[in-house]
């Protein structure tokens, strides 16, 4: 059961974070382990996804749900290989016009083997 948390500083300001990480269409690019998105139901506060992922000889697809607020993401887990996923991005901004970024990502894969694979992968994105 993978789990990372992470908080980190940068020298973007909230909204530049808070933007990159809404740009769910754009994973694909900057993910290692994301292969394919699919954005559909979009609303001003919230979007369904769809995500291929993979590494090596997997590739799965999940869906979840994606939920805007003023300083938070929230991430829901809908339907896919995975019995559970519970993910956010807490944006802060700091005192030098940057911004503080609170992560968390806690999932579990039905596939055993699926799961170390990527879990072992996912720290380099």
């Amino acid at each position: 059961m993978p789990k990372f948390t992470d908080v980190k500083d940068f020298p973007y300001s909230k909204d530049q974070m808070y933007q990159m990480v809404a740009d769910v269409d754009s994973y694909a690019d900057f993910l290692p382990w994301c292969q394919g998105v699919r954005v559909y139901g979009r609303t001003e506060k919230s979007l369904y996804a769809d995500l291929i992922i993979g590494f090596k000889m997997f590739r799965e697809r999940f869906t979840s749900y994606v939920t805007f607020c003023d300083d938070r993401i929230e991430v829901e887990y809908i339907k896919g290989p995975l019995k559970y996923l519970h993910n956010h991005w807490q944006f802060t901004a700091t005192a030098d016009g940057g911004c503080r970024v609170d992560f968390l990502v806690d999932f579990e894969f039905k596939n055993r083997l699926f799961e170390k694979m990527i879990g072992a992968f996912f720290t380099e994105a």
